[in-house]
């Protein structure tokens, strides 16, 4: 629990369920932690990104923020700076604007000290981007990222300053560390997150049909529904079409679709019901992913590609890191997992061992820290200005001489 004195009160920016995007789950679970350390939501208010105006905003939700409304982003910076410090998310697609760049005119419009979590760090932006994201950072307080070679790519590629830089793991969720609920008779493979082109699905398919001699027989379950912009633009073609590379490959029997997008109460079930999680993104430029920490946090040997932060959070043995566009690599390193308990017990134990530092109370404890500091340091200079502008006795005294 966090002690008195009275706590910083904090407005959150961002998408925010029931959105169905990694960035409202976030800004969900980070509000609901730093409450729960304080042991009440007093103080704790959230301002939320949307595409089109909700016929009423969530209870948590004080203002919605509608993306390329002028007049909006007025509204939006008004409740911001009623609190002591803002928790800003960016991401390039949430904000309006070309790449995003609105979100400059509601850092600019800010009072009160910014706090920027960064869960894209591009190593090869556009001029554009790069251009953005280097604002953002001029106009923060302080610029958090989650994995050390998000660190470097922001100190070396958009000339940040260090001394404003913060490492901050990605929350995870305490419960799946419990227990195991992988006791099926078929062991399980699993992937889960919002459906889309990139995820790599694809190979991970090519991957367990490769398995198939295996016994028991292995279960893939690709949990999650399709990407909310992958279907306004496709439908559900994209899912459709794995469904029938399924088919074709005669993997009916191996391979599942579960289409939900869970509550936490179902994904944990989910997560530990798994025997190995494998992430398969094509993405050589992922610094922050939220699946692989929960994967790590709940103790489950992790299978990925090569990604930043998978190369990063599995260098100490908690999973398997093999090369993109790989099937062949992707199915060889599950098959070490299946059937090599001995090796498996070693991944999940380190993943256990790294995911006791990631859960959202510890996590929470150090955003609400950090905002802490920021509001103390700013009252201090606001004490200090106000001191100078004072008129001291000797002016009063000149002044009616």
């Amino acid at each position: 629990m966090i002690p008195s004195p009275q706590p910083p009160s904090i407005a959150f920016l961002s998408t925010y369920p029931p959105t169905s995007c990694g960035l409202a789950t976030f800004t969900a679970a980070l509000q609901g932690a730093i409450a729960d350390e304080r042991g009440a939501e007093n103080g704790l208010t959230v301002v939320g990104l949307v595409d089109e105006r909700s016929d009423g905003p969530p209870s948590r939700v004080v203002f919605e923020h509608l993306n390329g409304d002028a007049a909006s982003v007025v509204g939006a910076i008004g409740v911001l700076n009623s609190c002591d410090v803002v928790f800003v998310q960016h991401e390039y697609g949430i904000y309006g604007g070309r790449d995003g760049a609105e979100v400059l005119d509601l850092l600019a419009g800010l009072k009160v000290p910014a706090v920027v979590t960064l869960h894209t760090v591009l190593a090869k932006p556009s001029d554009n981007q790069r251009s953005i994201l280097q604002k953002v950072i001029a106009l923060s307080a302080r610029t958090i990222v989650m994995s050390a070679t998000a660190q470097r790519r922001l100190i070396a590629g958009y000339s940040a300053d260090p001394a404003k830089v913060r490492v901050i793991p990605h929350g995870a969720l305490g419960s799946p560390s419990g227990s195991s609920m992988a006791t099926g008779t078929r062991p399980v493979v699993l992937t889960w997150g919002l459906i889309g082109p990139g995820k790599g699905l694809e190979s991970a398919i090519a991957a367990v049909a490769g398995l198939q001699d295996l016994r028991p027989l292995p279960r893939y379950i690709i949990l999650g529904k399709t990407h909310p912009k992958v279907h306004a633009s496709q439908g559900d073609d994209y899912h459709e079409g794995l469904a029938t590379r399924v088919d074709a490959r005669g993997l009916n029997d191996v391979v599942e679709f579960d289409r939900r997008y869970v509550d936490i109460a179902g994904l944990t079930e989910a997560i530990r019901a798994a025997d190995v999680v494998v992430l398969p993104y094509e993405s050589t430029e992922q610094v922050t992913s939220g699946v692989l920490v929960e994967a790590i946090a709940a103790g489950k040997p992790v299978v990925a590609t090569a990604f930043p932060h998978a190369v990063e959070l599995l260098a100490t043995g908690a999973g398997i890191v093999v090369p993109h566009g790989d099937p062949e690599a992707l199915g060889a390193a599950l098959r070490t997992v299946l059937t090599n308990p001995t090796a498996a017990a070693r991944m999940a134990d380190e993943a256990a061992r790294l995911g006791s530092t990631m859960h959202w109370p510890v996590v929470a404890r150090r955003y609400h820290s950090l905002a802490a500091h920021l509001v103390a340091r700013r009252r201090r200079e606001l004490a200090q200005t106000a001191a100078e502008r004072r008129p001291k006795d000797d002016d009063r005294f000149a002044k009616v001489s």
